[in-house]
């Protein structure tokens, strides 16, 4: 067999092919259809195209101009960065001249304290013209647009702070070298008289009057004030400052470099202190001290920052005083504040410190016995002006502007707003002063309109109102059994009012008309037998609550007391006075004599000997006034509040400081202890108060 795969037939076309050939012509007719929607698809891909073409050139406009954008805000933020890096350099400067003026101002007092001479002449604080150069200001071609405040317009303020700061420098200079001159006159012996001659400037005479105005007096022969050479300043009717002007007198001396905002900065010229008390009101006012004020506040705050505290009775050419060169040392003792609790020269292991505040341990103290925490802050919407803890602890009150306040210690939280909705519309009215009654239930408040509310705190009305006072009132107290409440005023009284009726018994200081002797501070002692009170003519009155005679007078103060505080077992007092000290005062003799209701001149008649209670402990350490004070529940702890805006924590038994607490950036007004002990309330005029735990720490041998 011979087929295979190569073995095959020819195929041979059929007869339909020529039908095929006859069709040929009709598929070339046809085709000329398909090639007219083709040439239309392409025209619209072609209109579709420019049209994407021209949205594409619009976004290209549209990015450049961006781009555009972006390198003028970068150049701008590059401008402000450069701006930015030459204002650090000038605050590393200024930064670097306080400091190197610190150390200087340091070893000169330390020079001062030992006696040596003192090298080097005084230099200002602010830089003088031989200070390094500053870094060039901006050009002033600032681009197109340009949003932030245009370069010459700074210029401008820059050059007219320069003139400021060169106006100051020379008027620093000039009153120092005022104060040269004075001091080389007395030095040739030329008397007050010939001094007003050859100054003869009415303005010069017109700044030194507020030095004499202000200034301690030397009293008369005969003269009852206790420390038988200083008088209390002056003051008007028996007020106290306002709770603004007393939080606007910032310290001259913070003890640590302030920062650059109003509530924590150095002092302006016109909110240095020119009052001696807490808020003189001059004819109803509650202004800012006067221009001459201001000069002799300027003048003052010079002689601070040398160290030295100049005599103003030697400012005045007045006699008496045997100084070198017009001045004394300055007055704080080695070891005392601020130089055992400054904080840029504490060791490490003696400092704690939170975000915003700090405790500085005692190095004097072998072993550390307190311990401080910041528990709570509470900020408020106005000055607080006080800060009491109620009997189980559980809750803190604190008085501001038209309202008081209750707070949850534990959480910080605010449970109760107290507001009388029918006191006057018109002007402040400010708590000065408020306490619980001892089982919780009601709050009595203190205010500016010289009436006392008693709050029922549950129902958040007034149960009642007590009138009576002439003028303000500055603190209440309850009696431990809650049937009495003591209160204080301006008007030299201090009252005893019963809960239950409203009446009152009427505690008055019976001195001349022309004494100020307003009543700042009431307390009740714990038995409730007595009543202090401490009044701005310097003296701490005791009187009998049942027969309200008065049973001691305790002298020692050299300025106005603003706070009084029993010890727990009754047995002594604490108080706290302008002339930055507190003073511990034993009250056993009166004890031993019994109050009875035999009155303080009564005794003294009958025995002709009164037997006084003495000043066992004087606390000296506060650089500024103390405004309020505090004894621990278990009597070890004297605590107090200053002007200083610090906080100290004292030994009862020896004065010995244990620690300094601050936090607030204004004066301290009001400070509390808890009566269960382990916390610390304190109250101030940067419009917050605080709450800290503040616990005793033993050793195991104490133990």
């Amino acid at each position: 067999m011979s087929s295979g795969i190569y073995n095959h037939r020819t195929l041979q076309p059929t007869a339909p092919t020529a039908a095929v050939a006859v069709s040929v012509p009709v598929a070339n007719v046809n085709i000329a259809q398909p090639t007219s929607r083709l040439d239309e698809c392409l025209e619209t891909v072609r209109r579709e195209f420019e049209l994407v073409a021209q949205d594409i050139n619009l976004l290209r406009n549209q990015r450049d101009e961006y781009d555009g954008k972006i390198a003028n805000q970068v150049n701008e933020l590059n401008q402000i960065r450069g701006h930015i890096y030459q204002l650090e350099e000038r605050h590393k400067q200024l930064k670097q001249n306080y400091e190197d003026e610190i150390s200087r101002l340091r070893r000169e007092l330390d020079a001062t304290r030992q006696g040596l001479a003192v090298q080097g002449p005084y230099c200002p604080l602010l830089p003088t013209p031989t200070s390094p150069p500053q870094a060039a200001p901006p050009p002033l071609n600032p681009p197109p647009g340009y949003a932030y405040p245009d370069y010459a317009m700074r210029g401008d303020r820059e050059r007219d702070r320069d003139r400021m700061i060169d106006r100051d420098r020379m008027e620093r200079d000039r009153l120092m070298e005022r104060e040269r001159e004075r001091v080389d006159r007395e030095r040739d012996g030329v008397g007050r008289e010939g001094k007003r001659k050859e100054r003869g400037d009415r303005d010069r005479d017109r700044d030194r009057k507020p030095a004499d105005y202000y200034a301690p007096p030397i009293a008369k022969p005969g003269s009852p004030h206790p420390s038988n050479s200083v008088q209390p300043p002056p003051h008007f009717h028996g007020q106290l400052p306002s709770p603004q002007s007393l939080a606007s007198q910032q310290p001259q001396q913070p003890p640590f470099p302030p920062s650059s905002s109003n509530g924590g900065g150095l002092p302006s010229m016109n909110t240095l202190s020119s009052e001696r008390g807490i808020g003189d009101r001059m004819g109803g006012e509650r202004g800012l001290p006067s221009m001459s004020d201001r000069g002799m506040d300027r003048e003052r705050a010079i002689d601070r920052e040398r160290g030295m505290v100049l005599s103003e009775r030697e400012r005045m050419g007045g006699v008496g005083m045997s100084t070198v060169g017009g001045s004394v040392p300055f007055s704080h003792a080695p070891g005392s504040f601020p130089d055992e609790f400054d904080p840029a020269m504490a060791p490490p292991e003696l400092k704690k410190e939170g975000s915003d505040w700090f405790a500085v341990f005692s190095k004097h103290v072998p072993q550390r016995r307190l311990d401080v925490n910041l528990v709570h802050t509470l900020e408020h919407e106005s000055v607080v002006c006080c800060v009491r803890f109620s009997a189980d602890g559980k809750y803190l009150a604190t008085g501001c502007n038209r309202s008081a306040q209750i707070y949850d210690t534990k959480t910080g939280a605010k449970t109760c707003v107290l507001i009388d909705d029918a006191a006057a519309k018109q002007g402040d009215l400010y708590i000065r002063s408020l306490c619980f009654s001892p089982d919780g239930k009601y709050l009595a408040t203190g205010a500016e309109d010289k009436q006392i509310r008693i709050w029922d705190i549950a129902k958040k009305r007034i149960r009642s109102v007590f009138d009576g006072h002439q003028q303000e009132i500055y603190s209440l107290d309850f009696s431990k059994d809650g049937r009495l409440i003591v209160s204080g005023s301006g008007d030299k009284t201090a009252r005893i009012w019963d809960m239950e009726t409203g009446g009152h018994l009427a505690l008055t200081i019976a001195d001349p008309p022309e004494t100020d002797a307003g009543v700042t501070s009431v307390a009740m002692s714990p038995d409730g037998r007595l009543v202090a009170a401490g009044s701005l003519d310097t003296f701490v009155r005791l009187w009998d609550v049942q027969s309200g005679h008065l049973v001691e007078r305790l002298a020692g103060h050299k300025d106005s007391v603003y706070s009084v505080a029993f010890t727990p077992d009754g047995k002594g007092l604490v108080s706290g006075s302008l002339d930055q000290t507190l003073k511990h005062w034993d009250l056993t003799p009166l004890m031993r004599r019994g109050a009875g209701g035999r009155g303080y001149d009564s005794v003294k008649k009958e025995t002709g000997v009164h037997e006084k209670c003495p000043c066992t402990v004087n606390f000296t350490g506060h650089k500024d006034y103390v405004l309020s004070v505090a004894v621990s529940h278990d009597s070890q702890w004297v605590v107090s509040g200053s002007k200083d805006r610090c906080v100290q924590f004292w030994d009862l038994r020896t004065a010995q400081p244990q620690l300094m607490l601050q936090g607030h950036k204004n004066s301290v007004i009001s400070i509390d202890l808890s009566p269960t002990g382990g916390m610390l309330a304190t109250g101030s005029g940067d419009w917050g108060a605080r709450l800290c735990t503040s616990f005793s720490i033993y050793s195991s041998a104490e133990d």
